[in-house]
């Protein structure tokens, strides 16, 4: 079976799923990440003797993120995917309280005396 990246795998003697995540042609070993975050290398030849099947991607797969737990990825807003899709719409500055009317200020500036 030929490795293919963005691909989930099941070493069955080991029980391990884990994912490819390139291939290097120069020295051909195949980059692979495990469910838990290991990343390692595989040659060509090693690969090609590994007792492998297909595997669907995991359901939870934070297992490379450590302390985060699935729940905790769930967003309290109520964006939806069509949310995602809408074009910014633009807005008018506000005038800041700091900012002052020229007309409204103390004459110190234009040569009045106060």
């Amino acid at each position: 079976m030929d490795p293919e990246i963005g691909q989930w795998y099941l070493h069955r003697d080991k029980g391990e799923m884990f994912r490819v995540t390139a291939y290097d042609e120069r020295t051909h070993t195949i980059e692979i990440q495990t469910f838990d975050g290991d990343v390692d290398e595989i040659d060509e030849e090693s690969w090609s003797v590994l007792p492998l099947e297909l595997a669907e991607e995991p359901e939870d797969w934070t297992g490379p993120l450590d302390g985060i737990e699935f729940d905790d990825l769930k967003s309290d807003t109520e964006m939806t995917a069509a949310d995602w899709a809408e074009p910014l719409q633009p807005f008018r500055p506000q005038e800041e309280t700091w900012q002052e009317d020229p007309e409204e200020r103390p004459d110190s500036e234009t040569g009045d005396a106060l």
